[in-house]
């Protein structure tokens, strides 16, 4: 068990590694778009449409790895309620439960997805086909859900290989 925990802590440098390549072609082109725009009046024109789509993947990629690390933010109003066990027992109902529910939006997704490619829905400057964001985020919405619900049963019956919210 200990291998596939270490195996799934690898694995999740690859999503970071494309949230952070995205998110550094996102300032780049914004550099350029600012000078361009500045000193010679021309700005990039496909510049909102690919800072959309470069968005959605900083945030959809980021996704898993923020939930697998319980990195979202969160309010401790009720902490003090529950007792060291008790506050496990809720972290695994929160965790299969919003895991659960996420199988909803994307599902949804998907078929927006392929709605838009029946359609043959492009971007508006370069012509890219928006059914491809529209899979990737169905696809990372997915592996998300997965990721909480393996976070929730770990929690439940493996606590010791999960790290705390705090690391």
């Amino acid at each position: 068990m200990r291998f596939v925990v270490r195996f799934a802590r690898r694995a999740a440098h690859a999503p970071v590694l494309l949230a952070v390549t995205a998110m550094f072609a996102m300032m780049v082109m914004t550099f350029f778009d600012v000078v361009l725009r500045s000193t010679i009046n021309t700005p990039i024109e496909a510049a909102t449409e690919l800072t959309r789509i470069l968005m959605a993947i900083v945030v959809f990629s980021a996704l898993p790895v923020v939930s697998g690390r319980a990195g979202h933010i969160s309010v401790d109003v009720l902490d003090w309620v529950f007792t060291r066990p008790a506050a496990r027992w809720r972290d695994v109902a929160v965790n299969v439960l919003c895991g659960t529910m996420l199988w909803w939006p994307a599902e949804r997704v998907t078929v927006l997805a392929e709605r838009a490619r029946s359609y043959g829905d492009v971007t508006e400057y370069l012509g890219i086909p928006q059914f491809y964001i529209g899979w990737f985020i169905a696809v990372f919405t997915f592996v998300t859900s997965l990721v909480l619900i393996l976070r929730g049963v770990l929690l439940a019956f493996a606590p010791d290989l999960v790290r705390p919210a705090d690391d």
